[in-house]
């Protein structure tokens, strides 16, 4: 099969890379750029273990093929590592006991940063709908709502519960 060369932008670095048409995007950031925050878990975009960010969107890696993401800017948790977005989430993950096994850590972090960062104020059950996409086998997430909680908390995000 031909290979389509494809330019974007990974984690605040140009790359360019040849790739088959039908190749997903995680596949194409774990064998071609040994990216290994982003996991392969369902490969039915159900899971969420894949998520990522492009152009700030929340996407899964699974069901984005590479080709889709010329000139695009593709962040994965390595990224925001490097950055520091996410110390003080990752803190609380840690603090909490929210990280088990770890397979679903990279694209529940990404996911409930960008829920705090578009919230415009916080609830547990909020919470808990932002991060039903992504599936966590070991926690039963009530340490992973009190993790994003306290960051919210943290940050300075109001309370929707406050206001009953």
């Amino acid at each position: 099969m031909n290979k389509t060369t494809v330019r974007f932008t990974l984690n605040a670095r140009p790359v360019e890379v040849a790739v088959e048409p039908r190749m997903h995007l995680i596949d194409c950031l774990r064998e071609a750029f040994d990216v290994s925050s982003a996991r392969v878990g369902c490969e039915h975009g159900v899971c969420g273990a894949c998520t990522l960010r492009i152009d700030g969107k929340l996407v899964r890696g699974c069901l984005t093929l590479a080709v889709q993401v010329e000139g695009q800017v593709v962040e994965t948790l390595e990224r925001l590592n490097e950055t520091g977005e996410i110390s003080d989430l990752q803190q609380a993950f840690h603090d909490r006991n929210a990280v088990q096994c770890g397979f679903c850590t990279a694209g529940m972090l990404i996911t409930s940063q960008s829920y705090l960062v578009h919230a415009q104020g916080y609830s547990r059950s909020q919470i808990r709908e932002h991060i039903a996409a992504n599936y966590c086998r070991c926690t039963g997430y009530e340490a992973i709502v009190d993790a994003i909680e306290f960051v919210a908390k943290r940050r300075g995000i109001q309370s929707l519960e406050e206001n009953l």
